[in-house]
């Protein structure tokens, strides 16, 4: 494969269509396409279950296989880290809000994951989904800091008919909390709704989230956000490349989604 262009998409395995879009994308647009599968010990927090945390490697192989994926690399955690990894990549500011205020050490994790899979890969082209919002602005943040060379390439959100965002989290959803999970994009789009009906007041588009994930009794808003896109930092006033940022439990199950106001 001397001087293809690569195209990497980096999972935690059990994948859903979303990661399926990730793939089919990447065989489209470059001569080799390489999905990652490694569930990375280092972005879980003490309360958070590692052992328990899904995986189902033949089904994801069959996935990538039905997409035309050439190379996949499913390293175990000692070929991932030989020795007691004594290096780590923290990638500050962008990572310290929103999900990192209740998940402190994670994306300190992430980013040095994914440090050492770029690394592996060489050039190449990364492709990200854009429901994890935060941690593609981490990894665009440490691509650019370090020179890299590592086109990271944002691929939309793929949701269910209701709107609900893909994830491997869902499937945790009993059937009551599944049809209640359906607010979460209710709720952006509520936002994105007023900000085009002329409110930019950041305070007052919030209000409209929380109203609406409030009439939800199975939802229990843990924040909602309108964010600068590039820094994620609060806004005053919101503006059409501003973000909505949301996270929302259900029972034990925490869901995460966003929305750009722009709409495109």
């Amino acid at each position: 494969h001397r001087g293809a262009r690569v195209g990497l998409v980096p999972t935690m395995g059990f994948l859903h269509e979303g990661h399926r879009t990730l793939l089919d994308t990447a065989v489209a647009h470059d001569d080799v396409a390489a999905l990652t599968i490694f569930v990375n010990p280092l972005q879980f927090g003490p309360t958070e279950d590692l052992a328990t945390y899904p995986r189902d490697l033949e089904r994801d192989l069959a996935m990538a296989n039905a997409a035309g994926v050439a190379h996949v690399l499913h390293p175990s955690v000692t070929e991932m880290y030989p020795t007691p990894i004594v290096t780590a990549v923290t990638v500050a500011g962008v990572s310290e809000p929103l999900e990192g205020l209740s998940r402190p050490t994670h994306f300190s994790g992430v980013a040095t994951v994914v440090a050492k899979l770029f690394a592996i890969a060489g050039p190449c082209r990364a492709y990200f989904g854009e429901k994890d919002y935060q941690q593609l602005a981490v990894i665009r943040h440490l691509v650019a800091d370090l020179d890299m060379g590592i086109d990271i390439i944002e691929v939309a959100t793929v949701r269910e008919s209701d709107g609900l965002a893909l994830s491997s989290r869902n499937r945790r959803l009993d059937p009551s909390q599944r049809v209640a999970a359906a607010i979460v994009p209710r709720a952006l789009v509520a936002v994105q709704d007023a900000f085009w009906h002329g409110t930019i007041d950041a305070e007052k588009l919030r209000e409209t989230a929380v109203r609406i994930i409030a009439d939800e009794p199975q939802a229990h808003l843990e924040y909602v956000e309108v964010v600068d896109r590039d820094t994620l930092r609060p806004l005053q006033s919101a503006t059409p490349d501003a973000s909505v940022v949301i996270a929302v439990w259900f029972g034990q199950i925490r869901l995460i989604d966003n929305v750009a106001l722009s709409r495109l």
